[in-house]
């Protein structure tokens, strides 16, 4: 019997690392697109007029369907039953649907100004319509990746596996890395903040080839192992999937403790990326231009980590150990940002490191130990149940930062100072209208300052009772001491500046339009923002880490009592 028929194609490192290199680059197409919108939040409201309600229900519609019409599920069942070809480029075509249909809605003018009712809500059309969009690209994203971990187990069952899904999951932050890092610049350059989901659909049809490609190889490894088992006598067809299995893995103890610190973990993750960059302007003063460049930071840390991690686990084991130090700084993060007076930019930097080193220690652990505890044959259905439970947070979480952001953080608008307020078509804007039907003069409003700009005060002017009336600013700009809150005055006479919110509308109605100096009303402006505190939605974050320790223990506890393996080594010997 020759060398050759007692190997099969996974055995040639060349053919197993390439196979993982082109579906791994799949990911980091869908991944891209996944991020996009998240450091568009300023210029969704300053371009679109969406609001901090829009922004959680549009990033919550990635999980509609898959947790309402369970198409995770089906996703997982099709997997089992059809095999990672037909699978995966299904998924890549829907990917690509979803993405259209979200560029289009973001992109178009025909829904301007349109509401719709639908079920329990009013909402935006345009805004309906975009997370109609997202909804099916979460589909095909989250299908993509329970069939390329599948693959991955295919090629490395008993190899590397653990690094092989931690490259792979690099190679999906990479991804989202880039979309932190380049929506803003690829929005202003060109702009328009539906550019950057244009250049994500052009990627995701260079995914879909890309998927094609690996097609073949798959299909030869399925022939090389056809014949060594004809050569070698191997009778291992393995029984076919059955629906009845579900009930299997979901009475599994140990399958839902991985899928609730799954579930919990990345709720803590994601959902923060979605806001991060927003959170780098309100808290940390940082221009908008570049406060995507901090989020950044975490998913380049986990290229490198997440792999690192993998292959520890690979070579010494410790599986929920290793969890279970992830839990921890996750939590560390969390609670360091929701603390007001850690406001410093370097702070922010060294938060998002320590995270992204939390974020690499779970799931390097987390995705390779489902095999120690599920049967191949279940494997597609247990990742798609575990992505299903996780989607419940990813759909949830967002929804529920946004309108807690709305209903008790908001703080309120701004105008950059000395540009006055202009619309789009740059007339004058005189007055505001607020949706309680309350007119305001802009003079009554005053200047508005941005929380990132410093403005110096250069005089106090006093009414005849000897008290502050106005303050005159460096740029020659006259603020009304009415416009200002006890607490920013006190810091502004101590300081004589400002970088603290001059007016709110909180109790007089949130803005519904503008009136120029010819009396037409304007719903579409620039040079104006809405502007939050973040301390409560980072103690949601902080809470979210806390369950996910509880249950790493419980994973741990289960794992010591049913002997799954998960603090032994992935290679066997």
């Amino acid at each position: 019997m020759t060398e050759k028929i007692r190997q099969t194609l996974r055995d040639s490192k060349v053919a197993r690392w390439t196979a993982l290199g082109i579906v791994a680059f799949t990911m980091l197409t869908g991944y891209y697109l996944t991020d996009a919108m998240a450091p568009l939040k300023g210029l969704l409201e300053g371009q679109l007029q969406w609001n901090s309600s829009d922004f959680g229900f549009f990033t919550s519609a990635y999980g509609w369907f898959n947790v309402f019409l369970l198409m995770l599920i089906v996703g997982g069942i099709i997997l089992d039953k059809m095999g990672v070809r037909f699978t995966g480029l299904m998924a890549a075509i829907i990917m690509i649907c979803g993405t259209a249909i979200k560029y289009w809605a973001v992109s178009t003018h025909s829904l301007d100004g349109t509401m719709w009712h639908i079920l329990f809500w009013d909402v935006k059309a345009q805004v309906f319509m975009a997370g109609l969009g997202f909804a099916i690209f979460g589909v095909g994203v989250e299908v993509a990746g329970i069939t390329v971990s599948k693959i991955i187990v295919k090629w490395f069952k008993g190899k590397e596996l653990a690094l092989a899904m931690g490259l792979e999951m690099a190679t999906a932050r990479l991804g989202t890395a880039l979309a932190i890092g380049t929506s803003v610049p690829v929005a202003k350059a060109f702009n328009n903040v539906s550019t950057p989901i244009l250049f994500a659909l052009v990627l995701l049809c260079i995914g879909l080839i890309s998927f094609i490609i690996y097609m073949f190889m798959d299909k030869k490894l399925d022939a090389s192992q056809a014949a060594y088992d004809l050569d070698n006598d191997v009778d291992e067809e393995e029984e076919a999937f059955r629906i009845s299995d579900i009930w299997k893995i979901v009475t599994n103890k140990g399958w839902w403790f991985i899928a609730i610190l799954c579930v919990l973990f990345y709720s803590s993750v994601f959902p923060f990326l979605k806001y991060a960059t927003d959170l780098m302007v309100q808290k940390f003063n940082i221009n908008e231009d570049w406060a995507g460049i901090i989020p950044a930071m975490l998913p380049f840390g986990t290229i490198l980590l997440t792999p690192l991690f993998g292959s520890l686990y690979d070579r010494k084991g410790k599986g929920a150990t290793i969890m279970m130090i992830g839990a921890v700084l996750l939590i560390v993060v969390h609670l360091l940002f929701t603390l007001p007076f850690l406001n410093h930019w370097m702070i922010a930097i060294i938060l998002v490191i320590i995270l992204g080193v939390g974020f690499s220690l779970v799931p390097s652990a987390m995705w390779p130990s489902v095999p120690k505890i599920i049967p191949e044959k279940q494997l597609g259905t247990a990742y798609a149940l575990i992505f299903w439970v996780q989607n419940w947070g990813l759909m949830g979480v967002p929804y529920l930062i946004g309108w807690v952001l709305n209903k008790y953080c908001f703080i309120g608008y701004f105008a950059i100072l000395g540009t006055g307020f202009t619309t789009n078509q740059g007339g004058n804007i005189v007055k505001l209208a607020t949706v309680d039907q309350q007119v305001y003069e802009i003079s009554a409003v005053g200047s508005i300052a941005r929380k990132d700009t410093i403005v110096q005060v250069s005089d106090f002017v006093l009414d005849p009772n000897g008290m502050v009336s106005e303050i005159v600013v460096a740029t020659g700009d006259t603020i009304q001491r009415t416009s200002i809150s006890d607490k920013a005055f006190k810091k502004l006479e101590e300081t004589k500046e400002v970088k603290v919110p001059l007016y709110s509308f909180e109790d007089k109605g949130r803005v519904d339009h503008f009136i120029t100096d010819k009396g037409e009303s304007v719903t579409k402006y620039k040079n104006v923002a809405s502007f939050y505190n973040y301390t409560i939605p980072m103690g949601i974050f902080t809470l979210l880490g806390v369950i996910a320790l509880l249950f790493a223990f419980l994973l741990k506890a289960e794992d010591r009592k049913k002997g799954y393996g998960l603090e032994l080594p992935n290679i066997q010997n």
